[in-house]
């Protein structure tokens, strides 16, 4: 501490304070800052967290009703003489802690009063912080901060929860805190919503580099409270600041909301858990090979994709996968296979903490089943790296299995295709989007970016959910049962149930709406001259959403013609099928 203070008395000019030159810490308190400890009788009458399968918690229907009696309570086995949690890493079960009524209680730990609180908080993101911190411990975060920092926030949005408690109370006139650059989006930034409501963030750095023990990251600082000064963002003045760390006086798109029509259409891929992976060489070997069953080892092997194999050439990696409910007997009936995850992924999953993986060992640890289904009728879909610098969309087959690296997106057609892959979509993703590791990359997911986009009107993923497709003369796709819709022409709006309008279809910029990405207002009658205009309109109809889809199918088609002949011209490519399995007549492979 006073070596920092020393630095930067000499970086703004003050003289060294000399006499001494390191004084006493006496006022620094080494001790958790989130949660304390204390003595709880065994006959304590309290509501507290109980574990369920899997590492998550699950409470009462008077906790989730926001009822929890305070003290939060959880009982911990004592690390020591000392009421102190297990230590991380020390294997401390909550099952085995609960069984044990003498234990400590964590509740919330009090700061002191100060005026302002400035720190650099520990980052540990929210997929690690169980592994570090252990079960335990990690569960009575989730208790004690219910309801105000989501179980998946970092670990340093507790500090931005706690400073913002304080400064509510009058404990705390304002706070400067470092935290991952991540605090910005998805469900860390439910702290800094907070803030945004209750305080005021008047001061901030949204994206910074940082060196930590050797590893380059991004961090934000954030500064909140009570301020005089005028907000400032990035060293520049502006009308306000967001809870994105953005310039207030454009789109707060903090703001935005996910749309219906656009759920159950973009999932993550399956996550592994474990050594499913072989080579191709190995993969089109087992294809040869016969199993006791009668069955072809194509049922269980599947070409591999993560986002490494969109961006550069395939790596020629296939997988073992077993499916969604495939019994272990039926599994082991294909021998080569079932062979490789017996020797090496059964021993790291039986190793593993959740039940359901250790138990289901031969299976993905998590198979996507959500995913699955929303593929099952297609012969192929779209797909794009989670996290790559340059937003871009391709195509895979149905028979290749998508790492959970990829975003997939159940549609077949070309039109959606285009859709996604327009400077409209990419600008919206980018804006929506967090940003990953040294290279600063956007991440694109489901929620944020995906299910927020506004789709054109007739063209959303609600419309085309039937993933029935027409085949154009170009051999572009587009959604089956397009005929009927229409775009009406641009003109001034309209009641929704005037005559001529379909109730509840209201007219807008050019565009219809039959779905919720569009709820039309109420209007005032039209002028009579008007009112003549959209007559004769309604009679001259515009080309309909059809017409729309073709044009953009074509032009989708064409970009991703150009990619594939690109490194692979046709006059000087023949494609043949990679491997016809045993007992087949044709490949399942594209």
């Amino acid at each position: 501490v006073w070596i920092g203070e020393l630095q930067w008395r000499m970086a703004h000019g003050y003289e060294f304070k000399t006499n001494p030159v390191l004084e006493p810490l006496d006022h620094i308190e080494c001790r958790d800052a989130l949660l304390s400890f204390q003595p709880v009788r065994p006959d304590s009458n309290t509501v507290r967290p109980e574990l369920v399968e899997g590492g998550s918690t699950a409470v009462s229907s008077q906790a989730r009703a926001g009822q929890m009696l305070e003290p939060h309570t959880l009982r911990f086995l004592k690390s020591a003489q000392s009421s102190a949690p297990p230590t991380p890493g020390s294997g401390g079960k909550l099952s085995s802690v609960i069984e044990k009524p003498s234990g400590p209680l964590a509740v919330e730990a009090q700061w002191p009063k100060a005026s302002v609180v400035i720190g650099n908080p520990p980052f540990l993101g929210g997929s690690k912080k169980r592994r570090e911190l252990g079960d335990a411990y990690f569960a009575a975060l989730d208790s004690v901060f219910v309801g105000r920092v989501p179980g998946g926030a970092d670990l340093v949005c507790y500090w931005f929860d706690k400073a913002l408690r304080a400064i509510e109370t009058n404990e705390l006139r304002a706070a400067g805190l470092v935290a991952t650059q991540s605090i910005r989006a998805g469900s860390n930034r439910t702290v800094l919503a907070a803030i945004s409501t209750i305080s005021e963030i008047f001061d901030a750095w949204s994206d910074e580099p940082w060196v930590n023990d050797g590893a380059a990251v991004r961090v934000s600082l954030v500064c909140f409270g009570q301020a005089t000064q005028k907000p400032r963002l990035n060293g520049a003045n502006v009308l306000g600041i967001t809870a994105d760390l953005c310039d207030g006086s454009g789109a707060d798109l903090t703001k935005s909301r996910t749309l219906s029509d656009n759920r159950a259409t973009a999932f993550k891929g399956a996550e592994k858990s474990g050594s499913f992976e072989i080579d191709g060489d190995l993969a089109r070997k087992w294809l040869a090979l016969p199993n006791p069953h009668g069955r072809s080892n194509s049922d269980v092997l599947l070409p591999w994709r993560n986002g490494s194999d969109l961006s550069d050439r395939p790596k020629d990696h296939w997988i073992v996968d077993f499916g969604v409910s495939t019994a272990l007997a039926n599994a082991a009936l294909y021998q080569e296979p079932f062979h490789h995850i017996d020797l090496l992924v059964k021993p790291q999953r039986l190793r593993n903490n959740d039940r359901g993986r250790r138990e289901n060992w031969w299976r993905f640890g998590r198979n996507g089943a959500d995913m699955r289904n929303g593929v099952l009728s297609l012969d192929r879909f779209a797909v794009t790296p989670r996290v790559a610098k340059h937003r871009f969309f391709s195509w895979l087959s149905v028979s290749t299995s998508p790492d959970s690296r990829l975003l997939v997106v159940a549609r077949a057609d070309d039109a959606t295709f285009g859709i996604l892959s327009s400077r409209i979509h990419e600008a919206w993703s980018l804006a929506n989007a967090s940003m990953h590791g040294v290279g600063n990359d956007p991440t694109y997911n489901a929620k944020s970016c995906f299910e927020t986009y506004p789709f054109p009107a007739g063209l959303t993923p609600a419309d085309t959910a039937h993933q029935q497709t027409e085949t154009l003369d170009t051999g572009a796709q587009i959604a089956a049962g397009l005929e009927n819709a229409t775009l009406k022409a641009s003109l001034p709006p309209q009641p929704p149930n005037k005559p001529g309008n379909k109730a509840g279809v209201g007219r807008t910029m050019g565009a219809i709406s039959k779905s919720e990405a569009y709820e039309p207002p109420a209007f005032a009658p039209l002028p009579p001259e008007q009112s003549a205009a959209a007559s004769t309109a309604d009679k001259q109809m515009q080309p309909g959403i059809r017409q729309l889809a073709i044009h953009i199918a074509n032009a989708a088609k064409h970009l991703n013609d150009l990619r594939n002949h690109w490194l692979n011209p046709p006059e000087w490519t023949h494609r043949v099928p990679e491997v016809i399995p045993l007992g087949m007549d044709k490949s399942p492979y594209p």
